[in-house]
This record gives structure tokens, sequence and C-alpha cells, in this order.
């Protein structure tokens, strides 16, 4: 199996069927598995049973599953109707849906657990409980105020906020207020405030909320799990209308949501699971991956399929992902998935030390600056919506957001007012409806627009906007760029869809409301870590890496620091291309340089030793450790059934360890004799030698000449030398003349960086 070529739409992307965004449905359902690699077609074709897919950045994870969803639809396996596919975000429900209706497969449930929860618990409530459906709070943070109050417990704006996420990984982790105390302990949660403080004022807030008869978020869940343990009439109702259940991000469900999920799937196993475990960010909101690491042993026949091929980053930020990861601990780490990227080769990662905050923040607005200039001039060519500057906290934004204020470079900050909530989009959306409602040879505005886009620019001109911008930045700028965002979808609809008209350009804005799917701004993307989860740009920023920062200094017990690691690890596996890590010595012009930079680019950075724990190669030929330097290794098939190997033990075997041996058991055995025999000669442990692994190799090729020896993992050119000709000879089946002890051709001190597998 080989990657895709430059002329081909890589598998992870949208090129196979239309324009992005506007794809042409498959004719058939065999068309539906058009484009993708083997990994996800296996994802796609494999209907029944439980299936557990372990998905890295870039790998196509949406479209393996979608592609599952839409074949198992068009294949008439599943019924549309009784197909629930859960998420965590609205964006991520909605580019789901939007997805599966360009597959064929348009009548699908996409939602995220709370959305799906709550039409469930509206639905069900006059049943199980009767009356009206309690009232949703929008915000707890005002009711929690209240609760401390009561409770004679002053806090102020921070220290509010964290007691309302307290409450909330309470409620997630089904822990009661008496229970809190004795739950953070159990589970090492490094308390904001007295316990016992948290408790009290977690309970009086839950007696408001009842006095008022109100629910919260995780209420949702909570009562919806309640109705269905409680009325088995109700779940049998439930399972009979959703019997096959997606869930992604599966890496990061909080025990509530997997009971709710249990609870829906009753006795069947018709579930297909996806997600990363390095990907865990928001274990602070009481999501873990055990349920993801331990899925294997809940369901001993699930099907297991990796996706290690990436087709969004280049080679050299995929190798400094994955260095990054090889330095992690903990259970997450040991199931990492090693990624192989798609693309061509690319610029390498730039480390950058700046002196102080503004002048890092400068530097990189300048940065930006280059490249957005054209290529012509110089520039790279990037534009503003494909580069990112992202960062730990929001407080690191303010410099940013003046540094390119300055440079006259446009931007927005993710995370803040929603696109569709936007003033100037609402009132976008009212006169375009109208428009459409009243028909081109109705509306003067419309007189003379030719085309989709020409309408909405027209009708889009009564309300103040302008073809060309406004000079300079700031909110006239913002305004602008809001609108021609919808210009811009406009050409997109009409380009995939030469017939649509302005009707079904409102449908497809509705459509894009609903699920918080907003078009693109041209503004380069200020943000933070967390909140990039799930996206990618052309070029990003990583800045502000120090210790303190990343890892945040509240980060103290050692599973806080790996999460951290994994945060940046999301940030470094955003950049498609270009990718700048970057931190400052002190916070202002003539502060005390005394900061340092991330531990976690120890080894990896310029200059910096190596980390001491497991390494790649020079990850994207950044200089670590005094390593040598080694080229990126192509996708390893199984050479039996032809699965993407990614575990070290069998891209050694070149096979699946379940995929039958053909290995040769009298010359293994003649093989570790001589192990044996080597190892005493040079004082070393036996798999200072080779490894069982690199022994079963050569067991399995048999290998006749030194070249085909030097093609099997483990045997370098030290042991080539050492070792070459009397393994060749037992290949061969030939008796070894007896040595003086001690001469078998080396002193054995080159072990070749060989790591035990036994």
């Amino acid at each position: 199996m080989t990657g895709v070529t430059a002329a081909t739409p890589p598998p992870g992307s949208p090129g196979s069927f239309g324009l992005p965004g506007f794809p042409a449905v498959p004719d058939s359902a065999d068309a539906v598995l058009d484009g993708l690699d083997p990994e996800q077609r296996a994802v796609a074709t494999t209907l029944h049973g439980p299936v557990c897919v372990l998905a890295g950045a870039g790998t196509g994870k949406t479209r393996a599953i979608t592609h599952r969803i839409a074949y198992g639809v068009r294949a008439g396996v599943f019924q549309p109707s009784t197909v629930l596919a859960v998420t965590f975000t609205h964006r991520a429900a909605g580019e789901m849906r939007g997805r599966l209706r360009g597959l064929g497969a348009g009548g699908v449930q996409a939602r995220t657990f709370h959305s799906a929860a709550l039409r469930q618990l509206q639905y069900f409530w006059p049943r199980a409980v009767g009356g009206e459906v309690p009232r949703l709070l929008d915000r707890k943070v005002k009711l929690v105020s209240e609760a401390a109050g009561r409770c004679r417990i002053s806090l102020n704006g921070h220290e509010l906020r964290d007691v309302t996420s307290e409450i909330e990984w309470a409620k997630v982790t089904q822990t009661t207020p008496d229970d809190y105390p004795a739950a953070i302990a159990k589970a090492g949660r490094d308390a904001p405030r007295d316990p016992a403080q948290t408790s009290r004022i977690y309970a009086t807030y839950e007696q408001l909320k009842q006095d008022r008869g109100a629910i919260d978020f995780e209420d949702v869940l909570l009562l919806t799990v309640g109705i269905l343990q409680d009325r088995p009439d109700i779940a049998e109702t439930v399972r009979r209308q959703y019997q096959h259940f997606v869930v992604d991000e599966y890496q990061d469900v909080s025990p509530l949501q997997q009971r709710l999920l249990e609870l829906w799937l009753g006795d069947r196993e018709s579930l297909c699971v996806v997600g990363d475990a390095s990907q865990t960010i928001y274990s602070f909101t009481g999501a873990t991956p055990d349920h993801l690491l331990n899925f294997r042993a809940r369901h001993p026949d699930a099907t297991v399929v990796k996706l290690v091929r990436d087709y969004r980053s280049s080679p050299q930020v995929v190798q400094l992902a994955n260095g990054l990861l090889d330095q992690a601990k903990g259970r997450a780490a040991e199931s990492r998935l090693q990624l192989i990227s798609q693309r061509p080769a690319g610029p390498e990662p730039e480390f950058r030390e700046h002196p102080d905050e503004p002048a890092e923040a400068a530097a990189t607005a300048r940065r930006i600056q280059q490249l957005m200039a054209p290529v012509e001039q110089g520039g790279g060519g990037v534009p503003a919506s494909e580069i990112a500057v992202l960062y730990r906290a929001n407080s690191q934004s303010e410099s940013y957001e003046a540094a390119l204020a300055e440079a006259g470079v446009p931007y927005q900050l993710k995370g803040a007012e929603r696109f569709f909530e936007r003033a100037e989009i609402r009132q976008a959306a009212l006169a375009l409806r109208g428009a459409a409602r009243a028909g081109s040879g109705n509306d003067r505005a419309l007189a003379g627009a030719e085309g989709l886009a020409a309408e909405v620019g027209a009708v889009l001109a009564t309300t103040g906007w302008t073809p060309q911008p406004p000079a300079g930045s700031g909110a006239a700028r913002d305004r602008w760029e809001s609108l021609a965002a919808l210009v811009r979808l406009a050409e997109d609809l009409g380009r995939a869809r030469p017939g649509a008209d302005l009707a079904a350009f409102v449908a497809e804005l509705d459509e894009r409301a609903n699920a918080q799917h907003a078009p693109t701004v041209e503004g380069v993307t200020l943000t933070s870590l967390h909140t990039a989860k799930g996206l990618e740009w052309d070029a990003v920023f990583l800045v502000g890496l120090t210790d303190g920062m990343l890892p945040i200094t509240h980060a103290k017990t050692p599973e806080q620091v790996e999460e951290e690691r994994r945060l940046l690890y999301v940030g470094v596996t955003r950049a498609r291309e270009h990718l700048t890590l970057s931190w400052s010595l002190a916070r202002a012009p003539g502060g005390r340089a005394s900061r340092r930079p991330s531990r976690f680019l120890e080894g990896l950075r310029p200059g910096s030793g190596a980390a001491g724990t497991r390494r790649a190669g020079a990850a994207g030929g950044v200089e670590g450790g005094g390593s040598r330097r080694r080229r990126a290794r192509g996708p390893v098939p199984c050479r039996v059934c032809g699965r993407t190997l990614t575990e070290a033990a069998e891209i050694k075997l070149r096979r699946c360890v379940d995929c039958p041996s053909t290995m040769d058991e009298g010359l293994y055995e003649r093989l570790r004799e001589w192990r044996l025999e080597q190892a005493k000669a040079l004082g070393r442990p036996a798999y200072a030698v080779f490894t069982d692994v690199t022994l079963m190799a050569i067991a399995e090729s048999e290998p006749a000449s030194q070249a085909e020896l030097s093609r099997i993992s483990g045997v370098g050119a030290h042991k080539l030398a050492q070792f070459g000709a009397d393994v060749l000879a037992l290949c061969a089946g030939q008796e070894l003349p007896d040595r003086a002890e001690g001469s078998s051709g080396g002193t054995g001190d080159h072990p070749d960086g060989e790591t035990s597998e036994k």
C-alpha cells in the first residue's frame, strides 16, 4: 500500500466528491468507498459488531465514520432513522450532518450527547414524570453566586468560575455534594478552594434549582439516565428507535456520558467508537480516555482499526509531533499512534526565542505579514484565514491583538461572539430572507445582478456593505469581513450548484446557523489551544511556550503534566505546513529574563539536550540530543493481510501478530542458541545481541545476503558487521566453526539502539 500521489485528492480531504462543503452525491453504495485508503475502507465496510477506530490527528477519522454510516445506509444495512451519531460540539455535529447529506444519508441523526439527551428528556418527561419539563438554565454562574452568598462565602469572579467548574465536574462524574470532598481526594484533583465550602455551595445550588423548577446542562444527562434506568419500557422505546451508534472523540467521554451510551445500547453491540488517547485534553471536565483504552476489554470481539496516515501535516510537522509523544509517559502514551505523513515535504518547524512578550508578539505579526505577502513579492501567499496564533490561556491574546492591529493584519477571536449571533449577520440574514421571498424580478436591489454571488452582494449593499474593504482595522473592518464571508459562501454554492437561487442560499445559511458551521472569515485566527481542537490551518504559531504556562503552573501531578503535553501535541498537529514555536524570557521590556522554554521542547528544539526518555529520530530535522538523522519511513504493510502496521514488534515482523507466521521453527531455535553463546561470550544480556522479535523476523524472512539481512529492523550496520556472517550461515543451514570465547567479531559496545521487545 502506498500513499496518495500529488495528483490524487488525499483520502482525508473533501476533494473526492465535488467542491469542498458542497459535495456531489455518490451514485451508488460502492461509490461511497471511492477515495478511501485501506484503513478508512476497513472502517467503512465493517458494519457489524463493536468497532473501535484509533485515529491519529489528521488521519481522516470523520471521513471514515461518515462514510461507514453512508455505506451502511446506501447498502441497505442501516435504516437512516435508526442511526445515532454523537459527538461533543454543535459544530462537529453539524459538519457530520453536512457530510452525511453529501453522501446520500441525510436522514441520519448526528447530535451532541446533550442535544440527543435533551430531545429524549423533553419527549418522555410527561410520560415518566408528568407536567412540563423544568426550565433549562442558560448559565449557572449567577445561581452559583447566589448559592455562595446564602452560604456566606464571598467569591470573586475567578473563584466563582472555579467553583462552577468543580460543580460541573462533580455532576458528570456522578458525585453528590456530600461525596465531593472524598471524591476529589480519591481522584487526586487539585481543589481550587476548601472542599467543604465547595460542597456546601454545591448543595445549596442544587436546592435553589429545585425550588425554582430549573435544571442545568449536566442535569439533562443525569435526568435522562435516571428515566432510562427507572423505566425499562421507555428504555426499550429508545432502543427500538436507535439501533446503531457511532461516537466521535470517544477519548473525551465522561462517566455520565458513558452510562447514557450503555443505556441506549442495552445488550446490543452495534457500536462504533473513534478516538485518540493522545488528544485527551479535557480531563478537568470529567473526560477520561479509559473508556477508549478499555474498549477491547469490554468488547473482546471488537474490530480495532488504526488510522495513522496523516493527510493534514507535512512530514516535518508530523515528525515533531511524533517526537513530542515519544517523550510522554502514562497509559495514554503507551497507546500512542506513530503518524506517517502522506504530504510532500515542507519547511522545517521554526523555534524562536524573544526577550519579552511584546517583542514575541511583534515578531509573530511580522512573520504573519511575510506569509500573507504574494509569492511574486517574495511572500508565502498564505491567506489570513489559513493562519492561526494559538496560546494556552485567553489572557495571552491581548498582546497579539495589539501587534496584529499595529501591523494592519485582520484577525478574529475564536471562541468569542458566534458568527451567526453578530449584529451584522443577523441584519444580513433578514435582508436576504426578504429578497428571497420577493424574488429577483420584484426587488430593485437585484436589478442587473447576474449570478448568486452578485445577488447576495447586491442585497448586502443595502445594509452598507461594499466590495472594497475599509481602510485599517477595528470594528468596521470586522463587520466588512463578516459580510464578505457570506459573499464567498455564495460564490462556492453558485459553483457547486449552478441553479441555486437566493432561497437556496438562505436555506444553506439556516442549516449552517443551526449547526454553528460558520463560513470562513478572512482574518488570522487567535484562539486557545483547547478551542483549536478539531481545527486546522496552513500556518500555526504556538506562542508563550514557557514553563509555568505550558505546562501551566497549576499542573502539579504527573497526570496533569502529561495532559499539558498532549495539549501542545494538539497544537502542533493543527498545522498543515508552516509551524512556529516561540517563547519570551521576560514579561515586559527590561524585565528580568527568568523564564525558561517549555520542558516539552527539550530534545526537540535546536541546542537542547535529550529528554532522557524515548526518542524518535531528529523530529522534522530539528536538532536534539545529538541523535542521528533518520529518513522518514513510509507506511509498512502486513505482508499477509495488507493492513498498515503501527506497533514496533509488528513492523519488525512485517506482519500483524495475529496473522499466520511462516517462521522456520528449527532456524529460530538455532538462532536462539547462537544468541545465548554470543551473549555469554560478550558478557551482555541476550537481547543486546538481538531481541526475540528480531530473531523471529530473521527466521521468517530467511535472508540470503547481507543486503536482505540489513533490511530487517533491528539489524544495524554495526550488528551486520559483527554478527552478519554467522546469521547468514545459520539461515543457509551451515554449521558454524568453533570459536575461542570472546572472538565473535566485535566488542558488543554498540547495540544499535535496539530496544527490548521480548
